[in-house]
């Protein structure tokens, strides 16, 4: 009887021994963005599928441990692939600074110039304690009359980071939120004036 007893309990602290860590999860959504812009943009964007590179397209977290060491985290996920999750950050960023729509998948009824935004990314670099840093090209484009017009423009955005890990994720939606606003100051400018300036910090 103490035997089978002892089975018993066994098999029922066995899953519980062996349950795998919870999965967390992250988004680069900030819920504390950004209110409107007072004045409404005298535009609309077309925020395209964000380029990234195909090693850090994932949900899984990519961290830098070292110069030369990359670490996959299991445990760590972001909400969608990465390229998803910069598109969905920052739709919603632009759209909230600059008090404007993203037509992307829409009809348009050609009442206001449509601004094209094409971004890809060469660097998402996560160096937990350390810093995040992105590296990253983007263009605007618009048609008015017969006239394509293009403005290229780069982008260079670091967050120091502190002892903290969960600090990371953040801070990612810092960088986010600024590369939404060099963005949208930019398209600002360039329609207004057509000023062919790429905005900083």
């Amino acid at each position: 009887m103490r035997t089978v007893l002892c089975l018993i309990l066994g098999v029922m602290c066995l899953p519980a021994g062996c349950s795998s860590p919870q999965v967390r999860y992250h988004s680069l959504v900030n819920s504390d963005s950004v209110s409107r812009a007072v004045a409404q943009a005298d535009f609309v964007i077309d925020l395209l599928p964000v380029g990234v590179p195909a090693q850090l397209d994932t949900q899984q977290v990519v961290v830098r441990q070292s110069d030369s060491r990359i670490v996959v985290l299991d445990n760590d996920r972001w909400l969608s692939p990465l390229g998803d999750e910069l598109q969905t950050a920052l739709s919603l960023s632009m759209t909230q600074q600059l008090n404007t729509v993203d037509v992307a998948g829409l009809a348009r009824d050609n009442s206001k110039p449509v601004i094209r935004v094409l971004l890809q990314v060469r660097r998402f670099d996560s160096w937990p304690g350390k810093a995040v840093s992105l590296d990253a090209g983007w263009s605007l484009s618009t048609q008015r009359g017969d006239e394509n017009r293009r403005l290229v423009c780069k982008s260079h955005l670091s967050q120091t980071l502190s002892g903290d890990p969960a600090q990371m994720f953040a801070a990612w939606q810092r960088v986010v939120e600024r590369l939404a606003s060099q963005i949208g100051q930019t398209a600002t400018d360039w329609v207004a004036t057509g000023a062919a300036v790429c905005r900083r910090d």
